[in-house]
C-alpha cells in the first residue's frame, strides 16, 4: 500500500487525523462516507497525486479522528473541515465528498464558499424526509454493532464474498476503517438532513455531481439540481451503485481529473 505522512490536527474542538500526499501542489480534500476513512480514497489519490495535494481527512467517529460522545450532525462535519482548511493556511481549495462526505461538502460550501474554488459530490445523501426515516429506522447500525465483533480476517472475508470484482487492496482498507467506525457516528443519520435543494441553490463555485445509474441520486433529481444551479453539472457512471468510487474506480477517477483539470484552465 502507498505510504503518505500523515498527521493530526486540533479543529472544532476534536482532534482530526488526516493523511497528506503534499507537494506544493493545488489542494483537493477528499471527504469520505460513513464506515469509510480517508485512506479508502486511496486509488482516486494515486491518480491525483501528481498534479495535487490531496488531502485525506478521517471524518469525526472515523479511522483515527477523536470520536466525542455527540456532535455528529452534518453542521458539526462541516465545521470540521472548515476549521482543517483554515489550521492548515490552505488556499481555496476544490473539495470532492462521497455520501456522508458529499453532504457534508455541500454544507461547507455554502456556509464558507470563500474556502472553495470546485466541488464534486458523489452520490451525496440528498435524501428525502421519506427516506431519512427509513435509513434511521432500519438496522444499520445493528448490522455494524454485530461487524466490530468480528476480526479482520472474517470482515475480508464477508467482504470479498459480497464483492469479488475490487481490488484486494480496496477490500481490505474498506475492512480495516469499518472496524475504526465508532457507533456512535451513526447519529448522522438522525433526521433531518440539510435541505439538500436550498444547499444547493447557494453554491457559487464550479460543481459537479457525480451519480451512479443504481446509486441514491436519480436522474431526475440530478437534472433538478441541474436547473437549480447553473455551476453544477452532472455526469452518471455506468455500472456503478452508490460506492460508485470503488465500482468504477478507473472511470471515477477519470472523470473527476477532467474536472479539476477544466476548472483549473478556466481559473488561468
Amino acid at each position: 500500500m502507498t505510504t503518505w505522512p500523515a498527521a493530526f490536527c486540533a479543529t472544532n474542538g476534536i482532534s482530526l487525523h488526516y493523511t497528506r500526499t503534499g507537494g506544493g501542489k493545488p489542494p483537493v480534500i477528499l471527504l469520505h462516507g460513513l464506515m469509510t476513512n480517508g485512506l479508502c480514497w486511496t486509488h482516486l489519490a494515486r491518480a491525483l497525486e501528481p498534479e495535487y495535494d490531496v488531502i485525506l481527512p478521517d471524518a469525526r467517529g472515523h479511522g483515527q479522528s477523536g470520536a466525542p460522545d455527540h456532535g455528529y450532525r452534518y453542521e458539526d462535519h462541516a465545521a470540521d473541515i472548515i476549521g482543517l482548511i483554515q489550521a492548515l493556511q490552505l488556499p481555496p481549495v476544490v473539495l470532492l465528498g462521497h455520501s456522508m462526505g458529499g453532504m457534508t461538502a455541500a454544507v461547507v460550501a455554502s456556509r464558507s464558499p470563500m474556502l472553495l474554488r470546485g466541488l464534486v459530490l458523489a452520490d451525496p445523501t440528498f435524501l428525502s424526509p421519506e427516506m431519512q426515516r427509513q435509513v434511521q429506522e432500519s438496522d444499520v447500525a445493528e448490522q455494524h454493532r454485530r461487524m466490530l465483533r468480528l476480526s479482520l480476517a472474517e470482515v475480508l472475508a464477508d467482504a470479498r464474498v459480497r464483492h469479488p470484482h475490487r481490488s484486494a487492496e480496496t477490500l481490505e482498507l474498506l475492512a480495516r476503517a469499518r472496524l475504526q467506525t465508532s457507533l456512535k457516528a451513526f447519529e448522522v443519520l438522525t433526521p433531518p438532513n440539510p435541505d439538500y435543494r436550498a444547499l444547493v441553490r447557494q453554491i457559487p463555485v464550479p460543481s459537479l455531481l457525480l451519480v451512479g445509474d443504481k446509486g441514491l441520486v436519480s436522474a431526475a433529481v440530478a437534472e433538478e439540481l441541474q436547473r437549480l444551479n447553473p455551476n453544477l453539472q452532472a455526469e452518471q457512471i455506468r455500472e456503478a451503485g452508490h460506492a460508485l468510487q470503488f465500482d468504477q474506480p478507473n472511470q471515477f477517477a477519470a472523470v473527476v481529473g477532467r474536472f479539476l483539470r477544466a476548472i483549473g484552465n478556466a481559473a488561468r
